[in-house]
């Protein structure tokens, strides 16, 4: 109710129809009907994907406790070490992150910062830097965020 009631008051009911009250997400993952009209000769070098997840159990990023995002990083940095393939990779936590590897991440445009005034007026920079860091994969074409913005954050 509250997503029909937010596209109705913006116009888009109107305009579009809106979103019906019984209308069901369906996800269709096949790539063969994806029809698209970019333009073969376009000069796309690189695409980012990113993706915010959040876990059953453990509060969102403005009321999530000191203790559940330590428990967050705790349970992802053992999920990270069970990657193999071409995800292999190492977790960085901030608190404590190396000089080097932070400036280089920073260098990479790949580490995330505190200081966004919005997200402190909204909790999400309690008890920085704790509980909080970055996975990247040996090419780093995988990287997950913790305990950023979102919960997680993937970027590939």
């Amino acid at each position: 109710p509250i997503i029909q009631e937010y596209h109705e008051s913006s116009g888009i009911n109107a305009e579009y129809g809106g979103i019906d009250a019984n209308a069901k997400h369906t996800s269709d993952m096949d790539v063969n009907k994806i029809k698209g009209n970019v333009n073969p000769a376009a000069p796309v070098k690189s695409v980012r994907i990113r993706v915010g997840r959040s876990f059953n159990g453990f509060g969102l990023s403005p009321g999530i406790t000191k203790q559940q995002r330590l428990d967050l990083e705790k349970l992802l940095a053992s999920a990270f070490s069970n990657f193999d393939g071409d995800l292999k990779g190492n977790y960085y936590p901030l608190l404590g992150m190396d000089e080097r590897v932070r400036q280089q991440l920073v260098d990479d445009h790949f580490l995330f910062v505190s200081g966004d005034p919005n997200l402190q007026v909204a909790g999400m920079e309690r008890d920085w830097p704790e509980g909080r860091g970055i996975f990247h994969n040996k090419d780093k074409t995988f990287l997950v965020w913790v305990n950023e913005e979102d919960l997680t954050r993937i970027i590939c």
